[in-house]
This record gives C-alpha cells, structure tokens and sequence, in this order.
C-alpha cells in the first residue's frame, strides 16, 4: 500500500485516538480498542515505513499512552492539602503588614464614625438612609431593637445575605486595583457605618445587647471584609511597588498573591451567612453566655487562621518565608493552528492571543469603531433624551436597549439596530484579520486589503448571531445559549475560511454543529468570567430598591454615576443625563473589551473543528516524507 493511501484511510482514527486521550471523559474501551488499532498500524509502518515521519507519528502516539499509565496519579488532593498547611498560611504571612494596615484603618474609620455620631445624632440617617433608622426605632420602641434580623424564609435570608457578603468581600478586593485607594473608601465606608451603627444602639442603651446580637455574625462578617480590605492592598501594592517588575507584570503577581487570600475567605463569608440567617434570627431566645461563646470562638477562629497559625508556619519553614514568586512573562508569539484543543487549551490560548494582538486591534477600534458608535449613542440619546433622565431597576440592560436599539421604540431603533450589526462585523473583522496576520507588524494597507476581501462575508455570518443576541428581550438571552453554539463557529469561517462564500458558509455550520457542546462550555465559561469581573464594578444582578430608590448593593459604578449626578446637579437640572453617559461610556468600553475575546475563541474553535475534520497539520507533517529531525526522532530511527 502506498504511503499516502496509509495516511488517508487511517487519518480519522488517529484523531479520534488524540482527541479521546486529550478528554478527561473519555470512553476506557474505545481508546483501548484504538489503541491496539494504533499499534498494529505502528507495526506496519515499522515495516514498510521504516524512514518515513508516519512511523514516528505513530511511534509518538504509542509513547503517548506508555507515559500515561505510569504517570502518578493522586496528587491533587495532596497539593490542595499543601496549599491550606503551607502556601497560604505563609502568603497571609508575607501580607501579614498589608492585613494589619487594613485593620488599623477600619478601626480609624470606625472610631470616626463613632465620633462623628457622638457630635451629630443625625448621623446615621445620612449612611444608612432615613427608611432603616426609623425602622430601627420603631422596632426599639417594640422591644425588639434587632427584628430587622427575623424572617419567615430563613433559607431565602441565607442566600441573600451571603451573595451580598461576598459581593461585598470581592468588590473590596478588586477595586484595590486602582492604586489601592478604592479598598481604601470601602473600607471606610464599611468602617463609618459600623461605628455609627453601634454608636446609635449606645445612644439608646443598648450596645450590650446590639453587641451580643449582630456580633454573632459580625465577628466572621467584619472580619472578611477587612481581610478582602487587605488582600486588595496587597494586589493594588503591584501597581505602587513595582520592584523590578513592569507595573503591569507586578500587578499579575500581587493578584495572584491577595486572590489566594481572598479566597480563603469564602468558607468564612458562607458561615457568617449561615449564623445571621439561622442564630442571630433567634438571638431574643438564646442564652447570654451561648452568644459570648460564639462570639469569642469566631474571633478565636479568625485569629487563629489568619494570625497564629501563619506565624507558627513562617517560623517552622523560615527558608520559605522570603522566597519570592517569579512570573514566567515570556510572551507567547507563535500558535500552532493545526491543534485539535480540547476546551481548556481554548480558553487558555484565547487569554496569551488577546495579549499578543491587543495593541493591533485595539489600535482600530478605537480609531474606527469608537467615533462611529459614539455618534450612534449621541443619536441615541438625544432622541431618547426624555427617557435618559431617569433611573433604571436593571440599568445595564436599560442602557444597552438605547444604545443598540433593541427597544425598537421608533423608526429610529431599527436604523440604530442595524448600524450596530455592522459595528459588531467591523469588530470581528479587526479581531480575526489580528488571527490571520499573527506575526506581522500593524498595516493599514494589510487590514483594508483583508476587510475589503472579507468584511461583507463576516458579516453575513455574524448577522445570525448579532440578532439573536440583540434582538430577543435579555430574559431570553440566557435559554437561548443552547441556539448559539448552532452558528458559534460562522463569523470565523467567513474570515478564516478558504473557498467560495457558499463553500465557507456551509462548513461554518458543519463546524459549529460539530464542536456544539465545546462552544456551549465555552460561552458558559465565558459569561462567568465576565460576570467576576464585571461584578464589582458593575454588580449584573443589582435592581434599585424600590422603597429607598437606592441600589440594594452599591458598586463603584454606581458611586461613580451618583458623584457625577451630585456634581451636575450644581450646574444643570437634566443631571441624570450626566449620570446615565457615564454608565454608557462603561458599558461601550466593556464591548470593545469582551468581544475580541469571544472572537478569538471562535477563531481557535474554528481552527480545532478544521483539522479533526481536513487534518492539514498532519498533511503538512507528512510533506516532508523522511526528512528527519533529531528534535523528533531518536538514534533508532536512523538506524
């Protein structure tokens, strides 16, 4: 048989043999069956092949599982164990000045608050609105100052106290970015609220008892919010003190050092959670002395974890101790594309992609594609100006709807709703030219040349998913996921692909349905990562309460958009206009930000559905047909 005929008729199972072993779930008796398959071929080609790069492909392949079965397994757990007895203790004990630093600040900020209560009565309607102090009267007044605490759905109060904690926690340690400072007006909120809080029931003469009460959930509560006050400090100290770092290569190692402890925090957020819905709920019945004795082992505990324990490790292991953490920052300039990726290679190599080509395509969005969608939201806005003076319960999708048009109020919004459609393909298009001319240097020439031959075709194929997403109320958006990874793959076909329009069309829609549950993992993917990210800043899931006509979690967008508001209220009378642009400015960079890389992971996608289906990198492999290479191949192959 020729080698060529070889190749061709057992192409298909070695990639089905690569892409099982590359599957954590994969089938144990398919891959043993291929696998015996595999080495009969090794052992054909060991004698017809003998100098030819098949045998050694195969000869790969073999090896490939021999290393597999003797690999130790088992060592996950013992790293996950490793990390709670060394590596975190000694990282809480390198940040231990940064965590101290935070304690000493909510302190002040506590004792400030404390202070400030104690000169104006009236304080504490001003940070925690009129509606809760009345109410809080109200309830001293009925001789339980705490009711604020009891609910008939304590499983519902559960949930909805620790989703807010840990918004809290997280929006604390994130915003420590920003030099530090954001931490820092967090923890001064939390810290003035608190000390007018207690200060109020001591007006009142009730601290013992405010004390026992909120402390029981409070001493796991307080003390997370000033851990994730230090954690932020210690990832925003990357941007300060740089070392010998780039400001930006410093901040990838501090985060990585403050999310360790950041995350360590969860355990106690959840119980701090659990005991406000389930034992300050019945704090009236409980015993004095059971409340003390919570209220001292959750302190105990949190010392324990978080100072004791820490030092206890750091001078066990003092060689440990200064050893620093160094960044493998080597850039990543060269992408095999003909991989089959499994699902975790795609995200992963989607992330080194974006850093590589963002100065490329960020370089054309922001000289095309922000002035043209900047005209569009003015047009917008000025149309829909009566609508724009006010506040919206779910603001992101309000300010979306006028953005794109999606509201389809008036003749207009169509007009607008098709613009945009244009203004994604003009997006995708910049993003795949930066794939497909990987390597090479920024051309104007290089990108009109690549639009004019493509943009029309990427459009085509991105209009499908462009009116799924935009047009469907966002209710629906997230049933709908399981209709996206159906047409996923299309855009990258249209500006990736060979052949004619019909040809790559057809195959966009053969690859996507092929790689259907890959793209439906990776969307999922996708959209939780936005959501962390996007949380503390702009909270996704936070409505304005509708009896206070305040955001029931604030996030920094929301103090941003109420400074903005206070400070054109000075000047204008339409300051919810000033308001409302600043959350539209926000949710323009965040489009511009995220859809490349949905793009990329498209293009990536694309690329893995290509070669399982046409195989190009083993073509390209077998072109060379016995020219060695001693990066492959031992000193038996040349025997």
């Amino acid at each position: 048989m020729k080698e060529t005929d070889f190749i061709e008729q057992n192409k298909k199972k070695w990639n089905r043999f690569e892409e099982l072993y590359e599957s954590k779930s994969n089938d144990p008796e398919e891959l043993s069956d291929l696998y015996m398959d595999i080495t009969d071929d090794l052992s054909y080609a060991q004698t017809f092949y003998r100098r030819r790069t098949v045998r050694v492909y195969l000869n790969q392949l073999a090896q490939k599982v021999y290393t597999g079965v003797h690999k130790q397994k088992g060592e996950s757990l013992k790293k996950f164990l490793t990390v709670w007895q060394t590596s975190l203790p000694l990282e809480i004990y390198r940040s231990r000045k940064n965590l101290l630093f935070a304690l000493v600040a909510f302190l002040v900020y506590t004792l400030i608050g404390v202070v400030t209560t104690y000169v104006d009565p009236d304080f504490p309607r001003i940070v925690m609105g009129d509606g809760y102090v009345d109410m809080t009267v109200q309830n001293i007044q009925n001789g339980n100052p705490l009711r604020v605490y009891e609910t008939d759905d304590q499983m519902a109060m559960f949930i909805q106290i620790t989703t807010n904690n840990l918004k809290v926690a997280f929006l604390t340690f994130f915003v420590g970015f920003f030099f530090t400072v954001g931490t820092h007006i967090l923890l001064f909120y939390n810290g003035v609220m608190l000390g007018a809080f207690q200060y109020f029931f001591h007006a009142k003469g009730l601290l013992i008892t405010s004390f026992l009460g909120i402390w029981i959930h409070g001493a796991f509560e307080i003390s997370a919010i000033v851990l994730a006050g230090g954690a932020g400090i210690t990832a925003g100290n990357g941007l300060l003190f740089p070392k010998s770092y780039t400001r930006l290569q410093s901040l990838q190692l501090s985060t990585k050092r403050g999310l360790k402890i950041m995350l360590s925090l969860v355990p106690f957020i959840i119980a701090a959670g659990f005991l406000e819905s389930y034992v300050t709920h019945n704090y009236q019945d409980l015993p004095t002395w059971s409340k003390v004795m919570l209220i001292v082992l959750s302190f105990a505990i949190i010392l324990f974890f978080y100072v004791f324990y820490p030092i206890y490790v750091a001078r066990k292991n003092p060689h440990l101790v200064d050893k620093e953490e160094v960044g493998n920052f080597k850039k990543r300039s060269d992408f095999n594309f003909y991989k089959i990726r499994n699902i975790g290679e795609v995200i992963a190599d989607s992330f080194r992609m974006y850093r590589l080509v963002f100065k490329k395509f960020a370089k054309i969005n922001l000289l095309i594609v922000l002035p043209i969608i900047a005209a569009v939201v003015y047009w917008q806005d000025m149309t829909h100006y009566a609508l724009q003076q006010t506040e919206y319960w779910y603001d992101w999708a309000s300010q979306l709807e006028f953005i794109i048009g999606y509201g389809f109020r008036n003749t207009q919004d169509y007009v607008v709703f098709g613009i945009w459609t244009f203004i994604f393909a003009l997006i995708f298009t910049s993003v795949l030219w930066c794939v497909h001319t990987l390597g090479e240097a920024f051309s104007w020439e290089s990108f009109f040349d690549y639009m004019r031959k493509k943009f029309v075709a990427i459009w085509l194929g991105n209009f499908l998913l462009c009116v799924t997403v935009l047009a469907l109320p966002w209710q629906l958006l997230l049933p709908c996921m399981f209709l996206f990874p159906l047409f996923y793959l299309q855009s990258a076909s249209m500006g990736l692909g060979e052949g004619t329009l019909g040809q790559r069309f057809k195959r966009g829609f053969k690859y996507s349905s092929q790689h259907y549950w890959k793209s439906f993992l990776i969307i999922l993917i996708l959209c939780l990562l936005t959501i962390m990210v996007v949380q503390p800043i702009a909270l996704i899931f936070s409505i304005q309460d509708s009896w206070t006509g305040e955001p029931m979690v604030r996030d920094l967008l929301d103090m941003l958009a109420d400074f903005t508001k206070r400070v054109a209220q000075i000047y204008t009378d339409d300051y919810m206009i000033w308001s409302n642009a600043l959350r539209q400015l926000f949710y323009v960079v965040f489009i511009l930000a995220i859809i490349p890389m949905v793009v990329i992971t498209m293009a990536f996608g694309f690329y893995s559905e290509r070669e399982k289906t046409e195989a190009k990198g083993l073509r390209r492999q077998f072109e060379k047909f016995g020219k060695r290479s001693r990066s492959k191949e031992t000193n038996a192959d040349f025997d």
